[in-house]
C-alpha cells in the first residue's frame, strides 16, 4: 500500500502517511491552549493590562484550567434541538479544519531515518482547491450548528455566517489564482519552489492585500467577527452550546486561523524559502514556515486590538463593492501581464 506524490515523483510508504497523520493531529490539538495564552498575553500588552497572570507560572497554565472546567461541565442542549445534528456540528467544523492544515507544506523532501520523507501532510496537484472545499464543508458545520439548536439566535447567526463566508470566499478564491497563474502550478510545494527567484508578495502585493482582508472575514476574526456579535446575537451559531463542543468550535476557528497563516505564508511569503539566496539545512524549513506563520497570527491579533467591528451591512457592503472588483481586476491585470 502506497500513495504517489505528484510534485517529487516518490512513494512514502504507508506507516509514514500514518505517523505524519498522528503527528498532525497532536500538532493541532495542542495549538489552542498555545495560542490562547499568546492571544491574551498579547490583547493585555496592547491594551496596556496584563493577560494570564495567576493559574501557573506567568498564567501559562490557564488553558489547561479551563480545558479541565469546560470537559467536566454537564452535557446540554435545548428541547427545541436537533440532537444528532447538533452533535455533529462541531465534529465538521474541526475535521476540515484539521484537514486543511494536512496541506500546508512546513519543508521540502527531507530523508530521515534512510526515508524520503515530505515535511507536508499530503501535496495534491489541486492545493488551493482542496482548501477550498475543506472550506465549503466547514460551512456546514456552521449551518448545522445554528439550525439544529432551535433558537432564533443561533439560527441567525448561522445565517450571517453563510452569508459572510460566501461573499468574502470568492475574493479569496481570486486572489490565489493570481498566484497560480503566476507560478503555473497548482501544488503548493510546486509554488513554493516557483518563487526561488522572488516571492510573490511582490509581483502579487495586491493579490496579497485582498487575500489578508477577506480571511478576517473567512475567519470570523475581528473587525469581521459579525457572526457572533456579542450585542445583537449574544454568542452567534453556537450561542446554545457549552462544555467540549463549545471549545470544539472555538478550536476550528483558531485552526482556520493557523491555516490562513499557512496558506497565505506558501502562497505569498515563499514557505521555507529565505531571502537573499540563505539555504539553510532541511531540518530548519518548518521553523522558517512556523516563525512566518507566527507574523501573520501575531498580525490577527493586533488588528483585533486595534479596529472596531463593522456594521453587517457594511460587511457586506464592502465584499462585494470593494474586494471582489479589485480581486477580479488584480486577476485579469496578471493574466494579461503572464500571456503577453
Amino acid at each position: 500500500m502506497s500513495s504517489s506524490v505528484a510534485v517529487v515523483g516518490f512513494y512514502e510508504p504507508w506507516w509514514i502517511q500514518i505517523i505524519k497523520a498522528l503527528v498532525i493531529f497532536a500538532a493541532a490539538f495542542a495549538i489552542l491552549p498555545i495560542l490562547t495564552v499568546y492571544e491574551r498575553k498579547l490583547l493585555g500588552r496592547f491594551q496596556n493590562r496584563y493577560g494570564p497572570n495567576r493559574v501557573g507560572p506567568f498564567g501559562l497554565m490557564q488553558p489547561l484550567a479551563e480545558i479541565v472546567k469546560f470537559a467536566t461541565k454537564e452535557p446540554f442542549r435545548p428541547t427545541t434541538s436537533i440532537g444528532y445534528m447538533f452533535r455533529i456540528a462541531p465534529m465538521i467544523a474541526i475535521l476540515t479544519a484539521v484537514a486543511a492544515l494536512a496541506l500546508v507544506p512546513f519543508g521540502d523532501v527531507q530523508h530521515i531515518f534512510g526515508q524520503r520523507v515530505g515535511l507536508y501532510g499530503i501535496d495534491v496537484s489541486i492545493g488551493p482547491l482542496y482548501v477550498f472545499a475543506f472550506a465549503g464543508i466547514s460551512f456546514y458545520g456552521i449551518m448545522l450548528g445554528g439550525w439544529s439548536s432551535g433558537s432564533k439566535y443561533s439560527f441567525l447567526g448561522a445565517m450571517r455566517g453563510a452569508a459572510q463566508l460566501i461573499s468574502y470566499e470568492v475574493s479569496q478564491g481570486l486572489a490565489l489564482v493570481g498566484v497560480v497563474i503566476t507560478a503555473g502550478t497548482l501544488s503548493l510545494t510546486g509554488i513554493v519552489h516557483a518563487q526561488r527567484g522572488m516571492w510573490y508578495l511582490i509581483p502579487q502585493f495586491a493579490g496579497f492585500v485582498i487575500f489578508l482582508v477577506a480571511s478576517f472575514a473567512e475567519t470570523n476574526r475581528a473587525p469581521f467577527d459579525l457572526v457572533e456579535a456579542d450585542a445583537e446575537l449574544v454568542g452567534g451559531y453556537f450561542t446554545e452550546y457549552g462544555g467540549t463542543p463549545f471549545i470544539a468550535f472555538m478550536f476550528a476557528e483558531y485552526m482556520n486561523m493557523i491555516v490562513v497563516a499557512g496558506i497565505a505564508t506558501t502562497m505569498f511569503l515563499g514557505g521555507w524559502l529565505l531571502p537573499f539566496g540563505i539555504h539553510p539545512p532541511g531540518w530548519v524549513d518548518p521553523f522558517v514556515v512556523v516563525a512566518k506563520m507566527m507574523i501573520f497570527i501575531t498580525f490577527f491579533i493586533w488588528v483585533r486590538a486595534t479596529l472596531p467591528r463593522l456594521r453587517y451591512d457594511q460587511l457586506m457592503s464592502f465584499g462585494w463593492k470593494a474586494l471582489l472588483p479589485l480581486a477580479t481586476l488584480n486577476l485579469l491585470v496578471t493574466a494579461i501581464l503572464v500571456v503577453s
